[in-house]
């Protein structure tokens, strides 16, 4: 409904083309600031969901090469061949950490997750294994 057809004068109804030379309306740029400040927001929720999505696939390969390492220690294998085993399943620059507690092996990788400043943080991912030789048939 436009002000010539009996409404409200200087008003326009809902999808009414504005004419020329028409003063513009008092929330011209309210859509503008909103998305000044919604579009960072929504950018940031995104890389902080990237983010957290490449620490679980870190920390997954984390214990899966914990646990490669820990079965090549627990058949009794050289400690490079452990340290193989481990270190074809953990990520890029994972430090491992072998050891030996009575009957057990453990396998401990860690491995640094890129971050931004003090924003890195260190996935771990732990087995522990029975060595063969200790089981008695």
């Amino acid at each position: 409904m436009s002000s010539s057809e009996g409404g409200v004068p200087g008003r326009r109804a809902w999808g009414t083309p504005r004419t020329r030379g028409a003063p513009p309306s008092r929330d011209a740029g309210f859509v503008t600031a909103e998305a000044a400040v919604v579009i960072p927001l929504l950018v940031a929720v995104v890389v902080a969901l990237v983010w957290g999505l490449l620490a679980v696939c870190a920390r997954i390969e984390c214990v899966d090469a914990a646990r490669a390492g820990a079965r090549a220690a627990a058949r009794s294998e050289p400690r490079a061949a452990v340290i193989s085993a481990a270190r074809g399943a953990a990520p890029r620059g994972a430090r491992i950490v072998l050891g030996r507690e009575g009957a057990l092996v453990r396998v401990r990788v860690a491995a640094p997750l890129p971050g931004m400043g003090r924003m890195t943080v260190q996935v771990t991912g732990e087995a522990v294994a029975l060595a063969e030789e200790t089981v008695r048939r």
